[in-house]
This record gives structure tokens, sequence and C-alpha cells, in this order.
């Protein structure tokens, strides 16, 4: 799964550049709410591994309104050195990383 270079952001991180990209819709799940907002992280050189962040927020673009942070950079390069630590390679190929951090979400109703 390669993350397309239209739309997504710039980010170094312990001196490596990665690539990384949030939704511009949700899903429908995550527009419900039911689902927590995710996003995608890559190597910004080298094609490998896929990060996958699942946030603990809903999607800023939900349909309820939902009171919702925005995923700042700060977020993105914590999420990256979590993974790392947790064993994510984003040079070797293989099927993406799933990093959840989820805890606290409350779906609506």
């Amino acid at each position: 799964m390669a993350l397309g270079r239209k739309g997504a952001r710039r980010i170094v991180v312990d001196g490596t550049a990665y690539r990384w990209r949030l939704r511009r819709w949700p899903t429908y799940s995550q527009a419900l709410s039911w689902t927590p907002c995710t996003y995608a992280v890559e190597h910004a050189d080298t094609s490998g591994t896929t990060l996958l962040v699942t946030t603990d927020q809903p999607h800023p673009s939900d349909w309820f309104g939902r009171e919702a942070k925005p995923v700042l950079p700060s977020d993105v390069a914590g999420a990256i050195g979590r993974a790392l630590h947790e064993g994510w390679t984003p040079t070797d190929p293989g099927s993406p990383f799933h990093l959840d951090q989820s805890a606290g979400f409350v779906p609506s109703p």
C-alpha cells in the first residue's frame, strides 16, 4: 500500500524523512463517529511498510460536528517514535503496521 504524494505532508523524525496523510473525507463509519480518525505514514524515499495510526479522536469532518482536535505534526512524530520502538521497520516490505492509540474513544450512539 503506497501513500500518494498528493496531499501528503513531509515530516522529519530523528533525521529520517517520512510522509504522512490524513484522509480528506472521512469513511462512512468515521463520518457517523462510529470509528476514530486514522492516518497513514511511510518512509519518504523508500517504499516499504506503511504505518496506519488509529487516533482517539473523531475525524474532523464528521457529519455531526463532534469536537475533534486536528492531527498535529507533533502527534505524528510521537506516533512514528512509538511505532519504531514497537518494531515498525518502514523500509522493509510487508503488510501495514497498525498502531492503535484509540483508547478513550467513545463512538456516537
